[in-house]
C-alpha cells in the first residue's frame, strides 16, 4: 500500500467524521457571518492544531491494542453498549432540538485562535473515531502503523478537516435551510448512524466468538 492510499483514507475518514454539524463547525461559520473570515481561518488553525495531535494519539493508542486481540473484543462489546446506548437515545427519549440564535461578538484573531483550540480540545469524539477506524483499516491490510504512513494519515485528516471547515465558512449561508433541515432531525439522523454501527459492532463480536 503506497502513502498516497494512507493521505485519502485519512482525508476521507476526516471529511466524513466532521462534515455532519457539529460545534466546531458550526462556531466557524458563525464567526465567518459575525466577524469575517479572518477570524474564521484563525479559529479553524486553533482547532486543527488540537486535531492533529488527538488523530497521532489516536493512532498511537490503536497501534498499542492492535497487538492485544483481548482488548480489541473488549472495546467492541464496550463500543457495541454504548452506541446500543445512544441507538435508544436519540431515536426514542430525546426531545427534538431548537433552533437557538447566539450573538458573538467581536473578538480579536488570536482569541478565535485560542478559542478554537479550546473547543476542539474539549471535543473528545476524534480520538475513539480514530483509533476505531485505524483499527478496522488496519484489520484489512489498508493502512500499517509505520511512521511515514501514520504522519501521512495524520496530513489527510487535517487537510479533510481543513476543507469541511473551509465548505462551513464559504457556503454557511447557502446549505443554511439544509443545515437547518439537519439540526431539526439529528436525534434521527443520529439514532440511525449509531444503529448502523451497533448492528455492525454486534456482527463482527458474533463472528469472534463463532470462530
Amino acid at each position: 500500500m503506497n502513502l498516497f492510499t494512507s493521505l485519502l483514507l485519512g482525508f476521507v475518514t476526516a471529511f466524513v467524521g466532521i462534515t455532519p454539524p457539529g460545534l466546531i463547525n458550526m462556531t466557524a461559520a458563525k464567526v465567518n457571518l459575525k466577524e469575517g473570515k479572518r477570524s474564521a481561518y484563525w479559529f479553524v488553525l486553533g482547532a486543527i492544531i488540537v486535531i492533529f495531535f488527538q488523530a497521532a494519539l489516536a493512532i498511537l493508542f490503536a497501534q498499542f491494542i492492535k497487538e492485544r486481540p483481548d482488548v480489541i473484543v473488549l472495546l467492541r462489546e464496550v463500543g457495541f453498549g454504548i452506541f446500543a446506548s445512544l441507538t435508544i437515545y436519540f431515536l426514542l427519549i430525546a426531545k427534538k432540538p431548537k433552533k437557538k440564535k447566539e450573538k458573538i461578538k467581536k473578538k480579536s484573531t488570536s482569541t478565535r485562535f485560542f478559542l478554537g483550540m479550546l473547543l476542539s480540545a474539549l471535543n473528545f469524539f476524534p480520538i475513539p473515531y480514530y483509533v476505531f477506524v485505524s483499527v478496522t483499516l488496519a484489520s484489512y491490510n489498508l493502512f500499517y502503523f509505520e511512521m511515514s504512513h501514520v504522519f501521512i494519515f495524520v496530513a489527510g485528516v487535517v487537510l479533510g478537516s481543513f476543507l469541511v471547515f473551509y465548505c462551513y465558512i464559504t457556503f454557511f449561508q447557502k446549505i443554511q435551510d439544509k443545515t437547518d433541515y439537519f439540526m431539526r432531525n439529528m436525534n434521527t439522523i443520529i439514532g440511525s448512524i449509531t444503529g448502523l454501527i451497533s448492528l455492525i459492532t454486534l456482527i463482527n463480536i458474533i463472528r469472534y466468538y463463532l470462530k
